[in-house]
């Protein structure tokens, strides 16, 4: 519905022209737009294409679009219906005829692939820089309670005790892996559409290798049809989001609830929770719900572009205009939430005594009573149904371990000895030094590696 109407005799309707338009939303693709089509008069100047007095005139003009559209001067229009529309009518408003000739070897459809392509390396290099500030947030608070004991669980129940550093650099770990997809999805972005044409290549002769260089590409795109119909890039990205998403999710439940009276195992800062409406003791942990609640935001935001995709034919289809506003609010979604996830973990204040007792409740310590009957020589399936037993027993009595005495141990194996007294919580963390355990020892290697990881 674009207000070059050509062979049409009717006027777009009016809602069909509304339903139609982009610009309320690709208006944040001007740098973009203005980026490649400076790039694209230069390049038609220097093959010849345009004269270099022409190209000069286009791109003063375009940068001073760009400074209108900044300073807030140039607004969108009714009748044009995107970004690029109303970047080429005021190109032409202001400096003439020669304006029109800046289209010339471009199609709309290589000129959009090229602006998303340009936004999404910004926004990868932006989420880079936000997982790894997400990072460091971690390794502070692992530092800062290097020696803080928690539970470690399985299925919510409690499990065996670990370092809160271990827990924590687990997380590390998954924006680790995240990092590295993004990283890799960079690599397939990173490829020049332009000067594709509509779909067929362009009947000029061009200089992509000119264009690549100037944009800043490090590949350029080997089949016109594909260059402009593939959002595979943008799928990746949202793909890559998804999985970040996630992992923030996991951790935002961790917190809410381990802020909860129930666990009492952190404080969140002022900064980051919210009161009731109603109740006035309540804090409630809203941020860390809210990157919650999100994360089905940005799947939607995976699944409706999937969707989009699965049934268009070659090459550029209108379709493909939706793939915008669910791509603009994955990655504005996913860094927000990096960035106000990393200052709520910056400030939680972490209560080593609650975590310290609960890690010694529970009989979180028979994993490591069965181990000590193995070293004494029996079979770990029979050592765990000793133990299995004694748990039960000391269920019925109302006894932790550390109540029992050394004749009760003795009831369910002579293995037991004086030395079972000294199974703790300490030992059992020291015992845990496979390479990527939970010992002390290994917690500080891998805290180290983490912080070289960092300076990397």
């Amino acid at each position: 519905m674009s207000h070059i109407r050509g062979r049409f005799q009717k006027a777009a309707d009016k809602s069909a022209a509304a339903f139609s338009a982009s610009v309320s939303f690709d208006w944040r693709l001007y740098p973009h737009d203005i980026a490649g089509s400076i790039a694209h008069a230069r390049m038609l100047a220097k093959q010849g294409i345009i004269s270099q007095r022409e190209a000069k005139t286009i791109t003063n003009g375009l940068i001073e679009i760009g400074q209108e559209i900044e300073q807030g001067k140039l607004q969108p229009k009714a009748g044009l219906e995107d970004i690029h529309m109303t970047i080429e009518a005021r190109l032409i408003e202001k400096v003439g005829e020669v304006g029109g000739k800046l289209h010339t070897a471009r199609s709309r459809n290589d000129q959009v692939a090229l602006d998303m392509r340009l936004f999404a390396k910004e926004a990868i290099t932006d989420t880079l820089l936000g997982l790894k500030k997400f990072q460091q947030a971690l390794i502070s608070l692992a530092e800062a309670n290097r020696k803080v004991i928690i539970p470690g669980y399985t299925h919510l129940q409690r499990a065996q005790p670990v370092l809160l550093a271990h827990h924590l650099l687990a997380y590390f770990e998954m924006l680790q892996r995240d990092i590295d997809r993004f990283i890799d999805c960079l690599e397939r972005t990173d490829v020049l559409p332009l000067g594709s044409g509509a779909l067929a290549g362009v009947a000029y002769d061009t200089d992509r290798e000119f264009l690549a260089q100037e944009l800043g590409f490090s590949q350029i795109s080997r089949n016109s049809m594909d260059a402009v119909s593939d959002r595979d890039f943008l799928i990746e990205y949202e793909a890559a989001a998804s999985i970040c998403m996630m992992h923030l999710s996991r951790l935002a439940e961790e917190m809410i609830l381990w802020s909860s009276a129930e666990f009492n195992f952190i404080e969140l800062d002022d900064a980051y929770t919210t009161g009731s409406s109603i109740m006035p003791q309540k804090k409630n942990p809203d941020i860390a719900e809210l990157v919650r609640g999100k994360t089905g935001r940005v799947y939607g935001n995976l699944m409706a572009l999937l969707t989009t995709m699965k049934g268009l034919p070659l090459s550029y289809n209108r379709d493909l205009q939706e793939d915008k506003e669910g791509f603009f609010d994955c990655v504005d979604t996913l860094l927000a939430s990096l960035e106000v996830f990393a200052g709520m973990i910056s400030t939680a204040r972490i209560k080593a005594e609650n975590t310290k007792l609960a890690a010694g409740q529970g009989y979180i310590l028979a994993t490591d009573l069965a181990d000590y009957l193995v070293k004494k020589g029996e079979a770990f399936r029979t050592a765990h149904d000793i133990v299995a037993r004694l748990v039960s027993y000391a269920i019925e009595k109302g006894k932790n371990f550390s109540d029992l005495k050394l004749t009760e141990y003795k009831k369910f194996s002579p293995l037991f000895g004086d030395d079972v007294l000294s199974v703790t919580v300490e030992s059992s963390l020291a015992a845990r030094s496979s390479l990527g355990g939970s010992s002390p020892k290994r917690v500080t290697a891998a805290l180290a590696k983490a912080k070289k990881t960092m300076s990397l």
